[in-house]
């Protein structure tokens, strides 16, 4: 059995406070919270039953959406102390798009590149927690260290297309518009951002209504 310490990480970065302060007075739609119900038990049952939690963020290309999501449920994660494996991974291997990635530094995460075609970037909340590595890759891909695991689909494309799984023990369908709409128009950043926002708000949402164990 695992021990959980339910205290809000004071150590993350002032700019990533503000903006995770401005996500949380976020409303999100009735519909949209039962869209997440899923995703809040199945949390909850692996807490209930002292199991690993491991969530797979799956969309298409791994560039924007599932890489928004593993980045805010992990940072919410660690947040409210409840320890969630949080991974991403698509069906195509791309890159973590740039434009993303511009976004989450103005939402106040730390980040730092290495490499050229698919960079992987370390993300940092904190200088207290371990960096969470973004980086395009399969959803099968060694780093998602998991035998067992739920898959979020993070786009009506890879939900659609990918019948099957292997390792997936419950899939959950979470599905978000994609920014990609609006790349190179005078809107990009803005909506790179609300998206950004709208996954951390419902990120959030869900893991502060997690009953832990102590």
């Amino acid at each position: 059995m695992f021990k959980i310490m339910k205290t809000p990480n004071e150590a993350m970065y002032d700019a990533l406070k503000s903006a995770v302060a401005e996500a949380r007075q976020l409303n999100i739609p009735e519909k949209r919270l039962t869209v997440l119900e899923p995703l809040i038990n199945y949390i909850q049952s692996k807490i209930d039953d002292g199991q690993e939690i491991n969530l797979n963020f799956i969309c298409t290309h791994n560039s924007r959406r599932s890489q928004f999501s593993q980045i805010w449920a992990q940072t919410a994660a660690d947040y409210f102390g409840v320890p969630a494996k949080c991974y991403s991974g698509g069906v195509e291997v791309t890159a973590f798009n740039e434009r993303a990635v511009a976004s989450i530094k103005r939402a106040g995460f730390k980040v730092v590149a290495e490499g050229d075609n698919n960079p992987i970037y370390s993300v940092f909340h904190s200088d207290q927690h371990d960096p969470i590595k973004a980086f395009s890759k399969l959803f099968d891909d060694p780093i998602n260290q998991a035998d067992q695991f739920a898959a979020v689909m993070t786009c009506s494309h890879a939900d659609e297309n990918c019948p099957f799984i292997p390792g997936t023990e419950q899939r959950i369908a979470v599905r978000y518009e994609d920014p990609k709409a609006f790349d190179d128009s005078p809107q990009e950043a803005a909506k790179y951002d609300e998206r950004s926002m709208q996954i951390a708000s419902e990120m959030f949402y869900v893991f502060s209504k997690v009953h832990t164990q102590n």
